[in-house]
C-alpha cells in the first residue's frame, strides 16, 4: 500500500455557489437572478427544477457550517448573491441580504473555518440583464461598485477573494449554446460578455486592492484538458483551437496581457488599454478541473472546426470523462507556460448515482477513487515544482446543478430532496480522516 502526505500547511476545503444552495429566491428583499428567470422558464432545466429552495442553506446554514465543522476543513469557498445585496444590481443596498453574509462568516469564524468569497458565480442580477446584461458598457463599472460594497462589508473578517467563477461558462454556456442563463445564443454576443467579463475582473482587482493591500485576490478558471481523438494533423489542430477557445481565451489575457491567435481571426480585437486592465496581478489562480475533452476535427463548426467526441472509456453521471491525469496534466502547464503561478484547485469533485443507502451509510465508493486519484495527481504536480497551496472539493453538500437541476449529486453530503435532511456520505468520512492525517493511503 502506497501514502501520501502534503505539506504542513496544505489547505483542506469545500466549495459551493449562491444560486446551487441558498434558496430563498424572493426572500428579505432579494431581487430576482437571471438563474431564476431561466429556471423559471419552461423547457430550460431537467424536470422543471428551480433553485427556489435548492438546499435552503439560506435558513440552514448554520446546520451546514457545523458539517464543515466535523469534516475538518480549513476553508469554505461560497459566493455571494449580487441581486441578494443589490436587487436592482446597483443603487441601495439590501440590508437584509448583507447581513445573511454577515452571520455566515462570523459563524466559519466561529467554527474555525476560513471564509473564501466568490463575488460572481453565474447569478447576474435580471434588473441588469434587462438593461443588455454583461455586455451592457456600463457593466464593468456596476460590478466594481458592487465589488467594493462586498469589500467594505465583510473586508474586515474575509482575507482571500475570488473575483469571477468560470468566465467560459458565463459567456459560452450562456451567450453561445444557450445552456445556461440567460440563454442566448449569438456569437458576437458572446464575445463581447467575455471580453466585459474579462474587463469587470481586472477593474475589480484594482478595487478591491484600493479597499485593503493586504487582501489576497485570485479568479476561478475552469480548464479541460484537450487532446486530439488521433494523431492527424487535422485532429491535433482541431485540439489545438478547443484548447485556445475554452482555455487559453481566458488565461492569456490574465498572464500575457494578450488573447490566443484565435480571437482576432473570429472578431474579438481589443485595444491595449483594455488588455492593460485585464491583466492585473494575481496572488493566485483558482483552477476548477473535472475532465478531459477528446478532439476531433469538424468543418461544420465555424469558430473551431472542431467538435467534442467521446470514447470508450469510463464516465461520470454527468457524462463526462474520468481523466485524473489531466489534473496533473493541467497543473503542469500552468507552471510551464504562466510563470509557475500560486495555485488551488478551487473545484474538483464527481457526480454518481450515490443513493444507496448500506449499513446506515451512504455508499459512495466511485466518488472516494475519484478523489483519491485526483489527490495523486495533486500531490505529484506539486513534487513536481508545482506551487499548488490548496484543495477544494466539488461540493459540500448534494444541490441544485444548473441545467442538469437535482438529477445529478456532486455532495460528500447527501440531501433528501422532500425532507433536505443532511446526510454524510462514505466519502465525508473519507475526506474528515484525509484532512486530518494531512493525507491518506491508498
Amino acid at each position: 500500500m502506497n501514502g501520501i502526505t502534503f505539506p504542513a500547511g496544505f489547505m483542506w476545503g469545500v466549495a459551493s455557489s449562491a444560486y446551487q444552495i441558498e434558496g430563498a429566491w424572493n426572500k428579505d428583499g432579494k431581487g430576482e437572478s437571471i438563474w431564476d428567470r431561466f429556471s423559471h422558464t419552461s423547457g430550460n432545466i431537467m424536470n422543471g427544477d428551480t433553485g427556489d429552495i435548492a438546499c435552503d442553506h439560506y435558513h440552514r446554514y448554520t446546520e451546514d457550517v457545523a458539517l464543515m465543522k466535523e469534516l475538518g476543513v480549513q476553508a469554505y469557498r461560497f459566493s455571494i448573491s449580487w441581486p441578494r445585496v443589490l436587487p436592482k444590481g446597483k443603487g441601495d443596498a439590501n440590508r437584509a441580504g448583507l447581513n445573511f453574509y454577515r452571520r455566515l462568516v462570523d459563524k466559519l469564524l466561529e467554527s474555525g473555518i476560513e471564509p473564501w468569497v466568490c463575488l460572481h458565480h453565474f447569478d447576474l442580477p435580471q434588473a441588469l440583464q434587462d438593461e443588455g446584461g454583461y455586455a451592457n458598457p456600463n457593466f464593468v463599472q456596476y460590478f466594481t461598485d458592487y465589488a467594493e460594497l462586498i469589500a467594505r462589508e465583510l473586508g474586515d473578517r474575509v482575507k482571500r477573494w475570488l473575483i469571477i467563477n468560470e468566465p467560459r461558462c458565463v459567456a459560452w454556456l450562456g451567450h453561445l449554446t444557450g445552456i445556461h442563463a440567460p440563454g442566448a445564443k449569438n456569437l458576437e454576443l458572446s464575445l463581447k460578455v467575455s471580453h466585459n467579463l474579462q474587463l469587470a475582473q481586472g477593474k475589480a482587482i484594482q478595487t478591491l486592492r484600493n479597499v485593503n493591500q493586504n487582501f489576497q485576490i485570485g479568479t476561478a478558471v475552469d480548464i479541460n484538458l484537450m487532446h486530439p481523438i488521433s494523431d492527424d494533423e487535422k485532429d491535433r489542430e482541431a485540439a489545438n483551437k478547443l484548447d485556445e477557445f475554452h482555455n487559453r481565451w481566458y488565461m492569456d489575457p490574465i498572464f500575457k496581457g494578450e488573447y490566443p491567435h484565435l480571437a482576432g481571426k473570429i472578431g474579438l480585437k481589443p485595444n491595449q488599454e483594455d488588455m492593460d486592465l485585464i491583466k492585473q496581478p494575481l496572488d493566485f489562480l483558482g483552477v476548477n478541473y473535472y475532465s478531459r475533452w477528446l478532439a476531433a476535427y469538424d468543418p461544420s463548426d465555424p469558430v473551431t472546426r472542431a467538435k467534442v467526441v467521446g470514447k470508450n472509456t469510463p464516465t461520470t453521471e454527468m457524462g463526462w470523462e474520468i481523466y485524473p491525469n489531466g489534473l496533473y496534466e493541467v497543473l503542469m502547464r500552468l507552471r510551464t507556460n504562466y510563470g509557475n503561478p500560486m495555485l488551488y484547485v478551487t473545484e474538483n469533485g464527481v457526480a454518481f448515482e450515490d443513493n444507496v443507502i448500506k449499513d446506515g451509510k451512504i455508499q459512495d465508493d466511485d466518488r472516494i477513487a475519484f478523489l483519491c486519484d485526483h489527490l495523486v495527481s495533486v500531490y505529484r504536480a506539486m513534487k513536481d515544482g508545482v506551487r499548488l497551496k490548496g484543495y477544494f472539493v466539488w461540493t459540500i453538500i448534494d444541490n441544485f446543478e444548473w441545467s442538469q437541476g437535482y438529477s445529478k449529486r456532486f455532495g460528500l453530503v447527501h440531501t433528501n430532496r422532500q425532507t433536505l435532511k443532511r446526510t454524510p456520505k462514505k466519502s465525508f468520512y473519507w475526506y474528515k480522516q484525509v484532512i486530518a492525517n494531512n493525507g491518506f493511503a491508498f
